[in-house]
């Protein structure tokens, strides 16, 4: 094992599959010094749920070798091999490194786990393989796998008529609640809270998702009408069930929509629509919360629960309505972007745009589209990358022909210093690409910014920071000035026929629309439980002192209260680690 050879002519299978053996061995001697000389000098080991009930990251060969021994002692870590199912074990280079990527699968006392590490192998010899990146993850408890592929239900009581009812039938009496409450209430039924209960539902827990709007798929629905993902769908898959391969590389809104009223029917999941959580109490002697819910007739239910979630999506709060001088004596129609439809309503009219964001950009690029006469401002500087081929850069490694579920591991791997560099790495490569869009737009007097450590937008993104936008063509528009553009330090107030600036002229209007974001998830929080209870859990979102999201998929300072946030691939792996820890809790597994 100990021949070098040119890097390209290894076998990564063969050499993989060796190193597993010689790490396991190594781990089963309980010898943390051995184990910090597999690490390289540069090594980190994410932890998910696997050596203690959290998310952790050890950094170094001595604190990941003693991390993993102490891991051992308390969860007796065993019978490691090849993860069956999942992308055969490659040679890449990354990050200018020569590396072997490989899944594993291994045991624990508490469940199934799964692994992905990345072997720095800089000289073709097999001793000098060195642990760059290693994850473990659990992926269930004992008894509780995923009820697919060779382990589905058979359906024997419906097949073999042992009941006069059938599926149907049964489903409405399940999602009834009738003799029974939920040991689980999610609130919210965008994707997040859907995935969980997806999720849930595969561990046997009995989970009700309840939603405010009448339909499912209405908080995609209701948005501005033209609003499409800006990630590309292979992205974006849920869990058990993948997109039709038919449909669109970019996925419109109301597409989305359809489908969270597909996947919450042929999952089986217990969905109430039109219902409300109106008051909520936590008795901290049982555990149990009791919560009265407002039905979508007007009746009333109260229930007990174990555990509430909160799955506030993305953004989470309500409008953020800025305050705008004068604009109390504006006498046209002002609107926030979450409560703008469709340009088409203000065709042959003005309108102005307050925001350079996503939403601020779609919305003014709807308008002129429609025949409306707009323009836009902005606050602050903005990030600017083109849809294709920058942004798409971000999310290239889903098109690699790994499973979706494969990725996700990958990407949960990297550590936060990596993650920066990475970010910063592309940053450059994109303003590079998008070097005549962003000249254009600074010759019009655009402000740009790449982040305050030049990430660009993704980590604009995980830090709540906002202020981005992924050209779909109206930064073209307001190169060529079919969109004028206006600063917000040049404006003086509003007066009744629209913006007056300094230099005294006014830009006219019939509509203002103010795309300047959202509360966010802590305003949102606080709307739906109180101060109390929202103070008790602290600020949720972006980066805690650890690198983890805040308060996100995890206990918070509120027990049996759990927040469920983010896009669809936050949502579609951290649904799994978030229902692992609610079933541990409710079978005893996890310590108070």
């Amino acid at each position: 094992m100990n021949r070098a050879l040119p890097v390209q002519e290894l076998d990564p299978e063969s050499t993989f599959r060796l190193w597993l053996e010689t790490f396991e061995a190594t781990l089963l001697q309980q010898d943390d010094a051995a184990l910090a000389r597999m690490c390289g000098a540069e090594s980190y080991l994410k932890d998910m749920l696997v050596l203690d009930w959290d998310y952790r990251v050890h950094t170094g060969p001595e604190a990941i070798g003693r991390a993993m021994v102490e891991g051992h002692r308390r969860r007796a870590l065993r019978n490691f091999r090849t993860a069956p199912g999942r992308t055969a074990p490659v040679l890449v280079r990354r990050a200018g490194r020569n590396l072997i990527e490989g899944y594993f699968a291994f045991d624990t006392d508490i469940g199934t786990c799964d692994g992905f590490v990345r072997l720095a192998c800089p000289d073709g010899n097999p001793a000098s393989l060195r642990i760059w990146q290693i994850l473990f993850a659990l992926n269930h408890i004992h008894g509780f796998a995923d009820r697919t592929g060779d382990n589905r239900p058979r359906g024997d009581n419906y097949s073999q008529i042992t009941s006069p009812e059938n599926w149907s039938q049964d489903r409405e009496r399940e999602r009834a609640f009738a003799d029974r409450d939920p040991q689980v209430l999610i609130v919210g039924a965008g994707q997040g809270g859907l995935i969980l209960a997806a999720r849930l539902r595969q561990m046997g827990v009995d989970a009700l998702v309840i939603e405010r709007t009448a339909r499912l798929g209405d908080v995609w629905r209701a948005r501005y009408n033209n609003l499409t993902l800006h990630n590309e769908t292979t992205a974006n898959h849920f869990p058990y069930m993948p997109f039709p391969e038919t449909w669109p590389m970019w996925l419109p809104k109301d597409m989305l929509a359809l489908w969270l009223e597909s996947y919450a029917e042929c999952m089986e999941l217990n969905v109430w629509t039109g219902t409300e959580l109106t008051g909520h109490s936590h008795d901290p002697v049982t555990g149990e919360w009791s919560v009265t819910l407002r039905l979508a007739d007007g009746s009333e239910r109260r229930m007990r629960t174990k555990h509430l979630v909160a799955a506030l999506g993305v953004s989470g709060g309500a409008p953020r309505r800025p305050t705008l001088p004068g604009l109390e004596d504006f006498a046209g129609t002002v609107l926030h972007s979450g409560e703008f439809r469709s340009g088409l309503d203000w065709a042959g009219k003005r309108a102005l745009v307050i925001g350079t964001g996503n939403s601020g950009h779609d919305v003014a690029q709807d308008l002129y589209v429609s025949g409306a006469e707009v323009s836009i401002m902005q606050r602050g500087p903005t990030c600017v990358v083109s849809l294709e081929p920058s942004a798409a850069i971000s999310y290239a490694v889903f098109a690699e022909g790994r499973p979706v579920e494969d990725v996700d591991l990958m990407i949960a791997s990297i550590p936060y210093p990596v993650l920066i560099e990475s970010y910063q790495h592309i940053t450059r490569k994109t303003d590079r690409l998008d070097k005549d869009l962003l000249e254009g737009l600074k010759s019009v007097g655009f402000k740009l910014t790449s982040g305050a450590d030049g990430t660009g937008f993704q980590l604009l993104y995980l830090r709540g920071a906002g202020g981005y936008y992924i050209d779909v063509g109206c930064s073209r528009l307001i190169i060529d000035r079919k969109i004028p553009l206006l600063q917000a330090e040049d404006m003086d107030r509003f007066v009744p026929e629209g913006l007056r600036m300094k230099d005294g002229s006014v830009v006219p209007c019939d509509l203002v629309v103010t795309a300047t974001g959202f509360e966010g998830m802590q305003g949102a929080i606080r709307d739906l439980m109180g101060e109390e209870i929202a103070a008790r859990v602290g600020p949720v979102w972006g980066f805690d002192a650890d690198f983890n999201m805040r308060n996100m998929w995890k206990r918070t300072g509120q027990p049996g209260f759990w927040i469920m946030g983010g896009a669809i691939t936050e949502a579609r792996l951290f649904s799994r680690y978030l229902a692992l820890q609610i079933k541990a809790s409710l079978d005893g597994l996890m310590p108070a």
